[in-house]
């Protein structure tokens, strides 16, 4: 049996950690902090090349700015029973243009999306039309294997 790809959604906030901080230092960080059951049942359930949307949280940046890969799937951070799970992230690429909570609401075919529903939730699963279609939103993301000449972008 294949298993196929999934799609995520993480969210941070820029102050804490912004997509300029992902992307340096090679691009490889360890996804943690996330206490929520529900959103560490998300991380669990991560594997190798899932591709995940870094989303930017916050009073004012409420957008999808790039795309990170699993390279390590989850493990306990620390020895205690209760300890966070923790998955590795690297980035892949930003996003050709920044895709905002406002024009994803907006848009017909995210109708239902659960991050409409669960606003809070740190870590969500992402079907993969809607995936594709803030893919089509953003125009794509660096590193996603197509590349847009300047006459296909727009101005």
């Amino acid at each position: 049996m294949v298993k196929t790809k999934q799609y995520w959604l993480l969210k941070t906030e820029p102050g804490e950690w912004s997509w300029e901080d992902q992307a340096a230092n090679g691009g490889v960080t360890k996804w943690d902090g996330v206490k929520n059951k529900q959103a560490q049942k998300h991380l669990k359930s991560m594997k190798l090349g899932d591709l995940c949307f870094f989303y930017h949280s916050g009073a004012t940046a409420r957008r999808v700015v790039g795309v990170v890969t699993v390279v390590k799937e989850w493990y306990a951070e620390g020895s205690d029973v209760n300890s966070e799970a923790v998955v590795d992230v690297k980035a892949v690429g930003e996003m050709r243009r920044q895709v905002d909570l406002k024009d994803m609401k907006q848009d017909g075919e995210l109708k239902g999306f659960v991050m409409f529903r669960q606003p809070r939730l740190s870590v969500l699963s992402v079907p993969e039309k809607v995936w594709e279609r803030v893919c089509e939103l953003g125009n794509g993301f660096e590193g996603d294997g197509f590349e847009i000449g300047e006459e296909d972008a727009e101005v």
